[in-house]
């Protein structure tokens, strides 16, 4: 209701004290179980609060006091919530950059908490006892994995490319394709990760066209590296020619420059077996003649944020050695985590233990069965606002891989009778855990290929219930 300005005075004038709201009853319960701090910031935001309603002409009725109280343990509940939060992905996009992309493994989250919660060898040599690298402890099994002389792990993709960029090419030249200068995640570009490195620039072919005649013509005693990127966040279609890496590393053994292949993506496996688009793996790329492959760790290959480099030892050898290691090596969790995560391709269980894969591989028909059960769970909540369908869906890779693969399965539609889909997307949004969905057809689409186990669609069905009461 809308006051007039002698009545927005008397309700400013009705506000009360910090004091005064402390000794409420509200507040007083609220100390048994929270932070004296926190309830006092309370106080101060819910008076703030009130004020402000008063501001804008909004009156309820309540005094200063019942207006400030109400909003008590909402406040109170916002200041003692964790900024980082785990949510429910019901968007259909696997690789959900906004989201932390790939959820991990339970087996590298139970590496991680072991090795966190007590010591570890993180620098030591168990054999002779004396300091030993953490650089060395995951070469062993991604030797293994992609039939590379050495590896070495830092702390992101974007990290990998640096390092190879300064240890390798500082104060020279990289050459790469006019095709292949992406643009990551964050705004950053490959050419300015090179220039960041001290690498100069060399562009060889067009956007839609390089041949081989293209990087050898670049060639120069100036010539650091030939670089190859995966285009995985974008695809080029038509008229278009690329040299592929067999090609390209033929022609830096005659020229006696490294070839790197930059992959991303971070695909360990092939793709193809789980019925998805086929994406280049690192171990394809080492039996291709690539000098240094990178890739990243929370992408396709299912684990935490990580840059992996493997390839010749020599070039590995130079890339720990040098100064920017220090800057970008990665942490005990991250290398415990990874390396729990990379033991499931070793032995052959990651499409069964690697979240990610095992939302790749999901069947329509299982996908089909999992929306209709999340159907009868928000049913039986009691959702008469709701309108409730099951209908055929679209999910994506996401996370800049596999841009134009589409992932048919099935999701849950919501129309509320009042409420427009935005309004119940924000609502979703705010309920604890938060639940992401997307909106679409001015409805509100729940995915069911990335919410995981039947626990997400209980809280998911929660949720629906939740917000059906609210407008019953």
């Amino acid at each position: 209701m809308l006051v007039d300005d002698s009545t927005r005075q008397a309700l400013l004038r009705s506000l009360p004290s910090i004091d005064e709201v402390l000794r409420s009853g509200v507040a007083e319960e609220l100390s048994r179980t929270a932070p004296r701090w926190a309830v006092a910031e309370a106080a101060r935001r819910a008076v703030e609060t009130a004020r402000q309603q008063i501001l804008r002409g909004e009156s309820d009725g309540r005094s200063g006091l019942e207006r400030a109280v109400a909003d008590l343990p909402h406040e109170v509940e916002s200041l003692l919530a964790p900024a980082i939060r785990r949510v429910i992905n019901a968007t259909g996009v696997i690789l959900h950059t906004n989201l932390g992309r790939a959820p991990m493994p339970r087996k590298a989250l139970e590496r991680a908490v072991e090795i966190a919660t007590g010591y570890s060898n993180l620098e030591l040599d168990l054999e002779t006892g004396l300091r030993g690298s953490r650089h060395g402890h995951l070469a062993r099994i991604l030797r293994q994995l992609t039939g590379a002389e050495d590896a070495v792990v830092v702390n992101n993709n974007a990290a990998a490319v640096l390092l190879v960029a300064t240890a390798l090419a500082a104060g020279r030249e990289a050459i790469v394709s006019r095709g292949e200068l992406v643009e990551i995640g964050g705004a950053f570009r490959i050419p300015e990760v090179l220039s960041a490195g001290g690498a100069r620039l060399r562009e060889v072919g067009t956007t839609n066209r390089t041949r081989i005649g293209d990087y050898e013509a670049a060639l120069c005693p100036d010539s650091a590296l030939l670089l190859k990127v995966h285009r995985s966040n974008f695809a080029v279609v038509g008229f278009t020619e690329e040299v592929g890496i067999g090609e390209l590393a033929l022609l830096g053994r005659r020229a006696g420059v490294p070839v790197v292949e930059d992959l991303g993506s971070g695909a360990m496996m092939d793709l193809g077996r789980l019925g998805v688009g086929s994406e280049p793996t690192a171990a394809a790329a080492i039996e291709s003649g690539a000098d240094l492959v990178t890739v990243s760790g929370d992408k396709l290959l299912g684990g935490p944020q990580a840059g992996v480099i493997v390839g010749r030892a020599a070039l590995v050898g130079r890339l720990r050695k040098h100064p920017l290691m220090r800057a970008v090596r990665p942490d005990k969790l991250t290398l415990a985590s990874l390396e729990a995560t990379l033991e499931l391709y070793r032995d052959s269980r990651g499409v069964d233990q690697v979240p990610i894969l095992a939302m790749l591989a999901a069947k329509a028909g299982d996908l089909r069965d999992r929306a209709e059960k999340l159907a009868r769970l928000c049913r039986e909540q009691g959702v008469a606002p709701f309108a409730i369908q099951v209908r055929q869906s679209t999910g994506k890779v996401g996370g800049g891989a596999q841009p134009l693969t589409e992932l048919p399965g099935f999701a849950l539609v919501l129309r509320h009778t009042k409420r427009s889909a935005v309004d119940i997307e924000a609502a979703l949004r705010r309920n604890a855990p938060p639940v992401i969905a997307r909106v679409s057809e001015d409805a509100v689409w729940l995915d069911v290929r990335t919410l995981q186990g039947d626990e997400e669609l209980d809280l998911v069905a929660r949720a629906v219930g939740r917000i059906a009461a609210e407008g019953s």
